[in-house]
Order: C-alpha cells, then sequence, then structure tokens
C-alpha cells in the first residue's frame, strides 16, 4: 500500500481489505483517485466519440499488416474495467452502444473494423472475424458487470455451448489435420479462447448453471498444450492461432519459474475465478514459486530484480501493470504483489493483514 498508485490503493481498499475497516468514504476517494488517474486519463482521452479506440476492436499492439496503429477498443475497455474506472464513466457509456451492436446479429461490414478488409469476398473468413469480435465483446461487458444484461447472457451460453461441444469430442484430443504441408487446426473443433475463459471466470451465475461445463474447461486448461506449430484455416487464408488455448497455457522451467509472468498471473487469476487452481499442476507450482519469493509484510521481493517483469504474449496487457511507471525501486514490486494478494483471496485462502 504504502508504494503502489492510485488504482492499487483501490482495488486493495475494495477487494482486498478486510469487511469494515475501511470506511466507504475512503473508498470512494480511493476511487475518484484512480479514476483520475494519469493511466486512466491517458486511455480515456484516445476514445473517439464513436467509442471505439484504435480505430480496430481486438488490437493489443500495433500491426502494420492489419493497418492497426493502436491497441484496439476491446482491450482498452477491459483494462479501464481493471483500472477501477467506474462503469458510468461517460468512455463507457460510449463503447457500451458499439459493443452491444457487436453482440447483435447486425451483418453491417464496417462492424468488421480491421478485419473487414480480409473479409471481403471471404464469407468462412466473414463468420470467423465476426464470431471472434462478438465473443471479445461478449467478454468485455461482462467483465463490466452486465453479467445479467440478457443480450450478455445470451452470447455467452452460444459460446458455452459450442465449446463444450468440443470439450465432449473426440476432437478435443486430436484437433488436428493435414493441409498439404501444413498442420492446421481442424475446421470442426471449436476449443476455448482466451476470451472464453475471461467470459466464464466473470459469470458465477454462467458457471453455477453449467457446472458440468466449467469442470471439463477447468481440466482441459489443466492439461498439456500440443508442442506442435499449426495454423488456422479460415475461408481461403490461413490464421495464426494468438486468441486459442489449446490446454494449459503456462510455459515454466523446472523451478517453476515462467517465461512469461504477465500470462501466468493472468491465467492462474482466471482459474482461481473458475474454482479450479488446485487442479493445474503448472499453475500450482508457479504460484508456489512466486509466494517463496514473498517476504514477511507480504511483499513480492525476488532476488536480483532489476525491472518490472515484461509480457511475452500481449493478452494480458489489460491486467498488467496497473500501476503508471515511476522511479521508486518499489514500483517494479506492486503490481505482483498486488495480484498474488488477489490470487490468495479468489482461492479463499486465509490473508494475513500487516
Amino acid at each position: 500500500m504504502a508504494h503502489g498508485g492510485e488504482v492499487v490503493r483501490y482495488r486493495t481498499f475494495a477487494e482486498l481489505a478486510p469487511p469494515g475497516t475501511v470506511t466507504a468514504e475512503t473508498i470512494e476517494t480511493a476511487r475518484r483517485a484512480a479514476e483520475e488517474s494519469k493511466v486512466a486519463q491517458a486511455i480515456i482521452k484516445k476514445q473517439k466519440d464513436t467509442g471505439l479506440w484504435g480505430g480496430n476492436l481486438l488490437g493489443t499492439s500495433p500491426s502494420a499488416a492489419q493497418g492497426i496503429k493502436d491497441i484496439g477498443t476491446i482491450p482498452q475497455y477491459r483494462r479501464l474495467v481493471q483500472l477501477g474506472v467506474p462503469t458510468g464513466n461517460r468512455a463507457f457509456k460510449l463503447a457500451d452502444r458499439l459493443l452491444f451492436r457487436l453482440l447483435s446479429r447486425d451483418d453491417d461490414p464496417a462492424l468488421l473494423h480491421e478485419y473487414q478488409k480480409g473479409a471481403k469476398g471471404d464469407e468462412g473468413y466473414t463468420i470467423w472475424a465476426r464470431n471472434l469480435i462478438r465473443e471479445g465483446a461478449t467478454t468485455a461487458l461482462a467483465e463490466a458487470g452486465q453479467v445479467e444484461d440478457p443480450r450478455v447472457r445470451g452470447a455467452a451460453h452460444r459460446v458455452a455451448s459450442e465449446v463444450s461441444e468440443f470439450l465432449r469430442s473426440p476432437l478435443a484430443d486430436k484437433p488436428f489435420v493435414r493441409s498439404g504441408a501444413v498442420t492446421i487446426l481442424n475446421p470442426e473443433a471449436r476449443p476455448p479462447t482466451w476470451y472464453c475463459v475471461a467470459m466464464v471466470a466473470s459469470m458465477p451465475n454462467l458457471q453455477r448453471e453449467r457446472a458440468g461445463f466449467r469442470d471439463r474447461l477447468v481440466h482441459y486448461l489443466s492439461s498439456p498444450p500440443p508442442k506442435k506449430a499449426y495454423a488456422l484455416a479460415i475461408g481461403k487464408k490461413k490464421v495464426k492461432p494468438a486468441h486459442l488455448m489449446l490446454g494449459d497455457p503456462i510455459e515454466a522451467d523446472g523451478k517453476g519459474t515462467p517465461k512469461d509472468l504477465p500470462l501466468a498471473l493472468h491465467f492462474i487469476e482466471l482459474l482461481a475465478r473458475l474454482g479450479g487452481l488446485a487442479q493445474s499442476p503448472s499453475a500450482t507450482r508457479v504460484l508456489n514459486r512466486l509466494l517463496r519469493d514473498v517476504d514477511q509484510h507480504g511483499v513480492w521481493s525476488p532476488k536480483g530484480l532489476r525491472s518490472l517483469p515484461k509480457p511475452v504474449n500481449r493478452i494480458s496487457y489489460h491486467i498488467f501493470p496497473l500501476d503508471a511507471e515511476s522511479k521508486a525501486p518499489e514500483w517494479k514490486q506492486v503490481d505482483v504483489t498486488f495480484r498474488l494478494a488477489l490470487i490468495a483471496r479468489l482461492a479463499g485462502w486465509t490473508l494475513d493483514y500487516v
């Protein structure tokens, strides 16, 4: 707390502090400070009146091939949620109009945004892009608390049904086929995406209603992923499987040190929200390794830490880091410390407050 910025301070008060230890007035003051923080305002100011960020929907980094010059709408929306910006903020209201339209069956080509050029004249690619965009929009709205909106629930159940059918099928064990000299995902396969997993993790009622699906999903995500490289055959094109999860996504060495710490923390938190953390050997090993570097005050303090851990996969953009960069040496410890405490609370562990 002493070294955390506005966002970490607010989320600590709101999500980690024992009930009754922080007054409502203190929490509200911290919330306003998080909303007005430099990191949140920098994102809000980039939004257009159309609700868009970056002129695209799903981009987490610039891409010359797709004409993406900045981070897109859905990652920025999800990041504002993580930064503690209230959903009554104008930025959410503008984006909600667009996101709910994306959930509809509106077939306006302009709604494809960065996928519009590739979808032209390619029905298979068009359907794939629309479904991916719709899934991303559903996830963003669910994370923003719109879990009981019938449009969000309907879209979420459609995704859950498709993935559940895949998990029950033989394709879950043998998802690949050959296409010439290339290994591709079977066109009939519908594995979970990062969006799907985050969506289910954000919807406790859906988890209760579809407990069997949740259990199958957790089991699948706890299994080793295939080692072979593959592509997606989408319409007339081959597409990189950037959003798919074919098993456990964590890469770690024998000691449990993850190659991509932000991604590992993101995945471990999702498992904790799904109630499946204990079922994942990889996530448990990495978490235990991280906890060994927590000092007596509960601060993550690994030896030789020189800089903030950097992401390899930008899928964790919206969650890490929460604090704006600081010259204080403690800055590089704050985000990991907060995530570890949050994961512990979500897992039902008893926290000691010092």
